[in-house]
């Protein structure tokens, strides 16, 4: 029987050893059709977005954010190319032609020559176009590209065009109408003709222009890819943390949080807060007993009975603080494990990230004047207003209670007393430095509303 399961033994450390090295003879083949499938991908890119050309943003009609996405793909792609070329230079050098003889005795067929210099020749190719990809990627981020659009999407009600500096927050895509490289700013001195005469113009040419239908079907069609991966990372940013939350605090936290506070001897309560408040509840359930007996006019409950009704509740509240008391921890631990999957999603998001932020100035810068003024108005009434101490107050005593933690009401009001102005010098200085600029239009309307 034993001489039977070596033998098994045997004969699975003898297919594990040779399916190891099998893996280990098939390796050129396998790094060489890796890098030759990047490369692959890289040129359907670039027939299907850049008309056979390198992903280039001076050579393309595209966002500055569509372009951080097609860059971040091709920064992984050439990544992939680089690293398996690597691999099968080293693995073309370390296997000698025993190694060769050894694979075909185990069925493994390489390559015809001519087929490995043609796609070494075609990766060649392709990753020759991007040398330099990394210096182009860095110079060309604080680079903002206008694209030729003939839809007037981002234009606000005075119908200038707006300002796109890399001064400013905001990188607004402007339609470059003039079919001029340099931007248009509304600090610019006046020209000759009126604005609002040459705007007519330009207008006219691209209403001419015979391309002018299949930019718009282009420029519907970026707009509309941009939307979905805005809303779907909004998604992600909202799902991940909260499924990480309630996943942690189920099944990792949990069960050790109650494998220590088991016992009987652990403390129920967290802070003073919770005891005054089971104190209270106690009391509360005394007179209630007491009342209840004179409403019915019941005989008067013995202290006995009075002792064991007490006993009773007071067993109750100590298993629900205790409850309560175990949450709170589980709380803390399970937000520790939230912040790091939002981290890890934002880090590992940066392209998505950059869709979103133009997806939220277009919509933002997009509105109407009297639209912004209403939401600047709503949100600084909400959080710096009148009665944001309130909210403020109730918001902290829910996080303290969250976290087990006695609400310490001397650090509620100072932060009370400080946050709030610091958002409010923040609101007006955004007003006077960017929107400014941007909107004068709707700074006026802001402030007669607010008058």
């Amino acid at each position: 029987m034993s001489a039977m399961k070596n033998s098994v033994f045997s004969q699975k450390i003898y297919s594990f050893l040779l399916a190891a090295y099998r893996w280990y003879l098939q390796t050129p083949e396998r790094s060489l059709d890796e890098a030759y499938n990047a490369a692959l991908k890289i040129q359907e890119i670039e027939n299907k977005h850049f008309n056979g050309n390198k992903i280039d943003i001076d050579l393309a009609m595209y966002s500055n954010s569509v372009m951080d996405y097609f860059e971040s793909d091709l920064k992984k792609l050439l990544k992939t190319v680089r690293m398996r070329l690597t691999e099968f230079r080293a693995s073309r050098w370390s296997l000698n032609e025993e190694n060769q003889k050894a694979a075909e005795k185990v069925g493994i067929e390489y390559l015809s020559p001519s087929l490995v210099l043609q796609k070494l020749n075609f990766i060649d190719q392709i990753i020759s176009k991007y040398t330099t990809i990394s210096d182009q990627i860095t110079s060309k981020a604080l680079v903002v590209q206008t694209p030729n659009l003939p839809v007037n999407s981002v234009i606000s009600e005075d119908k200038s065009l707006l300002v796109n500096t890399p001064t400013l927050p905001p990188k607004i895509a402007t339609p470059n109408l003039d079919r001029k490289p340099e931007i248009k700013r509304k600090t610019d001195t006046m020209g000759v003709l009126p604005r609002s005469l040459l705007s007519t113009i330009t207008r006219l040419q691209v209403e001419l222009d015979p391309n002018a239908e299949q930019e718009v079907i282009q420029s519907f069609r970026q707009t509309q890819r941009r939307t979905i991966i805005s809303i779907r990372f909004i998604l992600l940013l909202i799902i991940v943390p909260l499924l990480t939350h309630q996943i942690a605090k189920a099944f990792v936290v949990g069960p050790i949080i109650e494998r220590v506070r088991s016992s009987e001897q652990m403390q129920i309560f967290l802070n003073s807060e919770m005891e005054e408040e089971a104190l209270l509840e106690l009391q509360t359930f005394e007179e209630k007993l007491k009342f209840e007996n004179l409403i019915i006019k019941a005989p008067p409950l013995s202290s006995e009975q009075i002792e064991n009704e007490m006993g009773n509740k007071a067993i109750e509240l100590a298993k629900e603080f205790r409850h309560e008391s175990s949450n709170a921890i589980k709380n803390i631990f399970a937000d520790m494990f939230s912040v790091g999957a939002f981290i890890c999603l934002l880090l590992v998001s940066k392209s998505s990230i950059a869709v979103l932020k133009d997806f939220i100035d277009n919509i933002v810068y997009g509105l109407s004047d009297s639209a912004k003024a209403f939401i600047i108005i709503l949100f600084t009434d909400i959080f710096v207003g009148f009665h944001s101490p309130h909210g403020w107050e109730v918001l902290l005593e829910g996080v303290s209670r969250h976290w087990g933690l006695p609400a310490n009401r001397d650090f509620i009001f100072l932060f009370i007393a400080t946050f709030p102005v610091i958002l409010d010098t923040i609101f007006k200085y955004w007003i006077f430095r960017f929107l400014n600029r941007i909107s004068p239009s709707a700074v006026a309307t802001y402030r007669n509303m607010n008058e």
